[in-house]
């Protein structure tokens, strides 16, 4: 394991984080806390409680866990595509360093910028609303395990896009709408039975609920579920980066 690659990638890849603060922290945490201030604070104030949790505390896992997820893709899916836009890529492949060292390097810099803000999150959150965590290893976990599947997935968007609408069209059109309709400002308990069973098709459901159980005990999926369909989605995205690399799919001209 060539450990001085897998650093030299990570090290580039956070220090553009860096110059781009504002873009990359600011912004994400700055609209989040307006969902806090109009969902919980405004609105929270009115509406009944969600398995016994607030309305304002019921939002916190579901709002970090939609940014943590979408900010995961854009920075994995941004960190690739430029190299490959620019034509620095062929440095990294013709370069003694292996598949693997470069997905670690790229994929480990894009979970690490979503673990900081997801963080981040979490602190500014106790601005606005009381919470309460009751398994903080499993919070943790679901933090950082959701963090690298949706940056591998970002990287694997990040291979196939051949343009900067590409690369955008995947994270409008598919995976924010799929966030909004997870469960992350509601309970699909709160649905009629069958838009219940047709949600369970949903991914980000899972990721959810388990996330949201590490805080409150309480979610629409048993922890157990939601743990193995996460791994099952980050298995599956890694047997497409593989697949990606053992073809070349449009890495070289």
């Amino acid at each position: 394991m060539n450990r001085h690659a897998i650093w030299a990638i990570y090290r580039f890849e956070m220090a553009r984080t860096g110059r781009t603060l504002l873009q990359s922290i600011a912004a994400p945490v700055i609209s989040t806390s307006l969902y806090f201030i109009v969902f919980g604070a405004a609105i929270g104030a009115r509406m009944e409680q969600i398995d016994g949790v607030s309305y304002g505390a019921f939002l916190v896992p579901g709002l970090i866990m939609l940014a943590v997820l979408t900010e995961s893709i854009s920075n994995a899916s941004f960190g690739i595509y430029m190299p490959r836009y620019s034509g620095t890529i062929y440095e990294v492949l013709s370069a003694p360093v292996s598949f693997v060292e470069i997905v670690l390097g790229y994929v480990g810099a894009a979970a690490t910028k979503s673990v900081i803000l997801g963080t981040i999150m979490l602190l500014t959150a106790r601005l606005f609303v009381d919470f309460t965590i009751l398994h903080p290893f499993w919070m943790a976990g679901f933090l950082v395990l959701t963090s690298v599947t949706f940056a591998l997935f970002g990287f694997i968007i990040g291979i196939w896009a051949q343009g900067f609408e590409r690369l955008q069209i995947v994270p409008m059109m598919i995976v924010t709408p799929l966030a909004f309709l997870g469960g992350s400002f509601y309970s699909i308990s709160m649905l009629p039975p069958f838009w219940q069973q047709v949600t369970l098709f949903n991914p980000v459901v899972y990721l959810v609920s388990g996330f949201r159980w590490s805080f409150y005990g309480s979610a629409d999926v048993a922890v157990a579920i939601s743990f193995g369909m996460t791994c099952l989605f980050l298995a599956g995205c890694l047997l497409v980066v593989w697949a990606i690399f053992r073809t070349g799919y449009r890495l070289w001209p």
